[in-house]
């Protein structure tokens, strides 16, 4: 912990105090805003699944399905924003299909996300293998926004900026609608949400659908933002992360975004850090471990003081 807490406010104090601090400073803010995108909408899609009673661990796997055939799509159609709608897609039949598993036939839920999570590296393994040439590479890229500071370019992703939206989206949709009432009654006590008429088995389908559809789009900024393309098994655990994040967060939007704004620092450390001091390989891998070191201190040190909701895992059964 205390590792992890010391190697970003050195990282942070040497943007301050270096030789183009304003410059130093926004590279962190830009940087880490990025980094944190795909953790950010991971969380968001874990947040809307479980708030409705439905734990859903197979966020990695829609994760890594929509960044392969948001590239896939996006290299045969030559349309980027075909492949940006097939990797929602994707992640939402997928999640429709642990839908089914966990809420109609009411098999575990942290079992029906591991199947889908090795399905899914699986799946895109040996698709990738087949098809490398096509998903390798993608004749474009998402939009950005670009600005200068100082003469210095910076660029904000259609993914990243589309994340911080979804954010403020989704805490209002949660917290200020009735949708979102309804959402958390079922997630805290479904057999009472049933006797006040709320269909519970409706409400989460769609909010494991709406989750598997965000996770797609967290995809899509590994293979249409970040790399322009698609590598076996590009998301390297950041599903994980985001769950995390989304435990940290207290399941609460804002909260989550706050903390996968700190798993973002932490993923920038080490990009920034190469660049200020070189490759250094001890402290190249003291920083590429970070933010699962990170993951393994909330999950050991929060779970345990956070309030899931009550009904978060378990089955219901219509009476």
């Amino acid at each position: 912990m205390v590792l992890a807490a010391v190697v970003p406010a050195v990282f942070i104090w040497r943007s301050a105090v270096g030789q183009q601090p304003v410059i130093d400073t926004f590279s962190v803010i830009i940087f880490t805003l990025a980094f944190s995108t795909p953790i950010t909408l991971g969380a968001l899609s874990g947040t809307f699944s479980e708030r409705s009673g439905v734990v859903n661990i197979a966020i990695e796997g829609m994760m890594l399905s929509g960044a392969y055939f948001g590239a896939l799509f996006t290299k045969i159609t030559g349309e980027i924003w075909i492949g940006f709608l097939a990797a929602i897609v994707v992640g939402g039949l997928l999640a429709l299909f642990h839908g089914a598993l966990s809420i109609y036939f009411r098999v575990d839920q942290i079992i029906s996300g591991t199947v889908i999570n090795i399905f899914a590296f699986g799946l895109t393994s040996f698709l990738h293998s087949l098809t490398k040439k096509t998903a390798d590479a993608t004749p474009s890229k998402l939009p950005s926004i670009s600005f200068k500071v100082e003469n210095t370019s910076f660029t904000l992703g259609f993914v990243t900026i589309l994340g911080i939206v979804a954010i403020f989206v989704g805490h209002y949709v949660l917290f200020k609608t009735r949708w979102g009432l309804r959402t958390r009654a079922v997630g805290e006590n479904p057999k009472a949400a049933d006797t006040a008429g709320i269909n519970v088995f409706k409400v989460r389908y769609i909010n494991v659908v709406i989750s598997g559809m965000l996770a797609g789009t967290a995809g899509t900024y590994f293979s249409l933002q970040g790399l322009g393309g698609f590598t076996e098994g590009m998301t390297v655990g950041t599903g994980f992360i985001a769950l995390a994040a989304m435990i940290f967060g207290n399941w609460n939007p804002l909260n989550a975004w706050g903390a996968a704004l700190i798993f973002g620092l932490c993923i920038t450390a080490d990009s920034l850090l190469q660049s200020w001091y070189g490759n250094i390989t001890w402290l190249h891998t003291i920083t590429q471990a970070i933010p699962y070191v990170v993951t393994i201190v909330v999950v050991a040190g929060v779970i345990g003081r956070s309030r899931p909701p009550a009904a978060v895992g378990t089955p219901y059964t219509k009476q």
